[in-house]
């Protein structure tokens, strides 16, 4: 559907439903020349001094980082939108939005620092400066705080802080964790920040992260992640080109985060934890779930045993077999004995054997239950692909993912704030999706991840009835 054929604004297309919009991803544009005033409260003078430091030196990164994210031109009213709260309050119901959950764009890049001491307090002065930025205009938005986590210690340190003295309801993450290689930083240690290493949350962590999601479960705050892995996980980067490096960036970091998460079995021994991955779509997420339930039933440990298993090798059929087709290399007496091959060894350890330990798998129904509940997949309103999520004959179990719009207002890539739910709802008119589906798509999913963990999320605010009717209609 083109621009022109659409409505003239959002409000035209909320006008015409029976459900509110739920932006399940703003952005805020936190300005930095009023970061250092909370700096200040967090480290004093000496932070501030150390922060100004390290961030106006040249950049020392491996591939090309963002340029011109921020509106600008035609769409500076949307800039000062993503900057003033209040603004964004009257403006969004122009835009057709009833309810926004706003998350950081500065602290993308803060969460990852690899300085201990910058990456901390850079964290806390940001949500100290949101959770009061936003703390007027709480019945119609909410931001997201910030939590580090290179250490479970420092995210449950920052998690308590946000929630119990903040007042947050939902947190966003880093999905991933850098390092520097330990023989680059110990030969060449001005060149570690050339040579990291990124680190799962889960699979082979130095941490047990699980104390942390315990404590997201405790407080009841959902999860979100917004990692994309451009600017430090450049073996794949152009030094040159953003586009280059940012298409699929966010599916990439997402996407890896979930893996790790499923796979390390969070999702089991949290079954209510709820995790959003942001901005990259739900075709990715498609593609992980049908390519884990493939796996799994080509390497479920009892088909592994049965089919794989190379102390099984019919070495009867094989001679018989050399005999027959082989030559003057491919022989019998070479075969024999060859039953232990470098990619199919006998000496494999039989307790790290099936890498479907941690899910405990009973019945194959399980591959779905584990993902489906937790993940929920953050689209934005121009992303044709958002459709795979509802449609069932694509996935396994006639499975549907939980795609969740996400306006992304403050980024480059909205040009005009007021015609994100119009392009959102061409899914409908394009009949990608029924009209149904849009009611889930920008409503209910958005209800479901944060009031599976906090049933009070949405109290005081401007959709309080209509939630409350959605969540007795599902009961």
């Amino acid at each position: 559907m083109t621009t022109s054929n659409r409505p003239r604004n959002g409000a035209d297309v909320r006008a015409r439903l029976d459900h509110p919009v739920i932006d399940g991803d703003g952005h805020v544009q936190e300005a930095d020349f009023a970061l250092p005033d909370f700096l200040k409260k967090v480290g004093g003078a000496g932070l501030v001094e150390r922060w100004q430091r390290h961030h106006s030196g040249p950049r020392a990164l491996p591939v090309r980082a963002t340029r011109w994210n921020q509106p600008s031109g035609p769409a500076s009213i949307d800039r000062a939108m993503a900057m003033l709260p209040k603004l964004r309050r009257e403006r969004n119901q122009e835009a057709g939005i009833d309810f926004a959950i706003v998350y950081t764009t500065r602290g993308l890049g803060v969460m990852i620092l690899t300085d201990d001491e910058l990456r901390q307090a850079g964290c806390r002065a940001l949500n100290m400066m949101n959770a009061d930025l936003f703390g007027e205009v709480r019945e119609a938005m909410t931001p997201s705080a910030l939590i580090p986590m290179h250490t479970p210690a420092e995210a449950i340190a920052e998690l308590d802080f946000a929630v119990k003295e903040l007042g947050f309801k939902t947190v966003t993450v880093a999905g991933e964790a850098y390092d520097p290689d330990p023989v680059v930083l110990k030969e060449a240690p001005h060149l570690a920040g050339r040579a990291m290493r990124i680190r799962s949350l889960t699979i082979d962590s130095p941490y047990d992260y699980d104390p942390f999601w315990a404590k997201c479960v405790e407080l009841g705050v959902s999860v979100a992640c917004h990692t994309g892995p451009r600017e430090l996980g450049g073996r794949r980067g152009s030094v040159s080109n953003f586009v280059f490096n940012h298409i699929g960036s966010f599916a990439c970091g997402s996407e890896f985060f979930c893996r790790s998460l499923y796979l390390g079995g969070v999702t089991r021994r949290f079954p209510g934890l709820r995790i959003a991955l942001l901005e990259g779509g739900a075709a990715w997420g498609c593609e992980l779930y049908n390519s884990l339930v493939e796996h799994w039933e080509k390497r479920n440990i009892d088909a592994m045993r049965r089919n794989l298993d190379p102390a099984r090798l019919d070495m009867d059929l094989m001679v018989r077999m050399m005999e027959q087709y082989g030559n003057d290399y491919l022989t019998p007496e070479r075969m024999r004995g060859y039953r232990s091959t470098y990619n199919s060894r006998l000496d494999e350890d039989p307790d790290t054997l099936d890498d479907f330990r941690a899910l405990r798998i009973a019945r194959p129904e399980d591959l779905r239950d584990l993902f489906v509940d937790n993940f929920y997949f953050g689209c934005e309103a121009d992303d044709r692909l958002s459709a795979v999520a509802f449609n069932p004959k694509y996935n396994h179990f006639d499975a549907k993912l939980k795609a969740v719009f996400g306006s992304d207002i403050g980024h480059w890539d909205v040009v005009d704030a007021l015609q994100v739910v119009p392009e959102a709802h061409s899914l409908v008119e394009e009949g990608l999706i029924s009209a149904e589906d849009f009611r889930d798509f920008v409503f209910t999913h958005n209800v479901t991840l944060h009031t599976d963990m906090n049933p009070a999320f949405y109290k005081g605010t401007t959709i309080e009835k209509e939630v409350d009717r959605l969540l007795a209609a599902r009961a």
